[in-house]
C-alpha cells in the first residue's frame, strides 16, 4: 500500500483584511494574523489581491511576503496586472480563480478549458519565475484533464458546492458532490497533478475530506477567522488540525 502524503493547512487571511478596510486605519492586521496561525501550527499562508482590493492590499501582500517565515500562496485572477505584481512579489505559489467584482466569494472553478488559450503562457510565465502554479477548478474531468495539459503542476478543488450541501443538510445533494470530489481527486493524481482542496470548508467537512489519500492541503479562511472571533486564532489553527489529523487517520475513500 503506497504511503499517505502529509497533509498540510494553509490558513487564508482575507477576512482579517475585509474587517480592517470596514473601518479603515491599520488594525487588524492581516500580516498579525498570518504569524499567529503559522505559531500555532499552519503549514503556509494563503491571500487574495483582488481587482477592486476590497479585502487584501499591494502592501500587505508585500509585508507578507517579507515576514512570513512559511510559504505564500497568492490567489490571483489571470490578468497582465496581477502577473505583473506575482512576478514582483515572488511568492511560493500563485493560485488562479476565477474573479467577477459582482461576486461576494469566488463562485465556481476557473474555466480552464475555455480559457486554455490564454492560461497557457501565463502558467508558463509564473513558472519560469520559480512561482508553483495551481489552478482553482470545479472537480470535473475536462477542467482537470487540460489542467495537466497545460503542465499546471498543481490543482485546488472548488467544495464549495460539497460544503453548502452538508452545512443544509442536503444528503442527496452532499453524496453526489463528495463522489464528484472522490473522482476527481483520483483522476488529478493519475495524471500527475498535485491535489489541494479548499472553499468552505469547517471542522466537519475539513476532517472528512482529510481522509482522502490524494489530497495534500486544505486552504481555508473564512470559518477560521469567524471561530477565531470566539476561541482566538491560535486556538482555532489548532482545532482545525486536530480535526484534520482525525480525518487523515480514517484513510476515507483509500481502501
Amino acid at each position: 500500500m503506497p504511503a499517505i502524503p502529509p497533509l498540510r493547512l494553509g490558513v487564508n487571511v482575507d477576512h482579517v483584511a475585509t474587517l480592517r478596510n470596514a473601518r479603515g486605519g491599520r488594525v487588524p492586521d492581516p500580516v498579525r494574523a498570518a504569524l499567529l496561525a503559522i505559531e500555532a501550527g499552519a503549514d503556509g499562508i494563503t491571500a487574495h489581491l483582488r481587482e477592486d482590493r476590497r479585502h487584501i492590499r499591494d502592501d500587505d501582500m508585500a509585508r507578507l511576503k517579507a515576514e512570513i517565515s512559511k510559504p505564500l500562496n497568492f490567489e490571483m485572477a489571470a490578468t497582465a496586472e496581477m502577473l505583473q505584481i506575482a512576478l514582483a512579489t515572488k511568492p511560493h505559489a500563485a493560485c488562479l480563480v476565477p474573479e467577477r467584482r459582482t461576486e461576494v466569494t469566488t463562485e465556481g472553478g476557473l474555466d480552464v478549458v475555455g480559457q486554455c488559450d490564454a492560461l497557457g503562457p501565463f502558467i508558463a510565465r509564473l513558472g519560469d519565475a520559480g512561482i508553483r502554479v495551481s489552478l482553482f477548478i470545479a472537480a470535473d474531468p475536462a477542467q482537470i484533464e487540460m489542467a495537466a495539459k497545460l503542465k499546471s503542476p498543481v490543482i485546488e478543488i472548488h467544495v464549495g458546492a460539497w460544503c453548502d450541501a452538508v452545512a443544509e443538510g442536503q444528503k442527496p445533494k452532499a453524496e453526489a458532490e463528495w463522489q464528484r470530489i472522490v473522482a476527481g481527486a483520483k483522476l488529478a493524481q493519475s495524471a500527475g497533478l498535485e491535489v489541494h482542496a479548499g472553499h468552505g470548508l469547517d471542522y466537519v467537512t475539513a476532517e472528512t475530506i482529510s481522509a482522502l489519500p490524494q489530497i495534500v492541503e486544505l486552504n481555508i479562511g473564512h470559518f477560521m477567522m469567524g471561530e477565531a472571533m470566539f476561541v482566538g486564532l491560535p486556538q482555532t489553527v489548532r482545532d482545525m488540525r486536530a480535526a484534520m489529523d482525525r480525518g487523515r487517520k480514517s484513510l476515507r475513500g483509500h481502501r
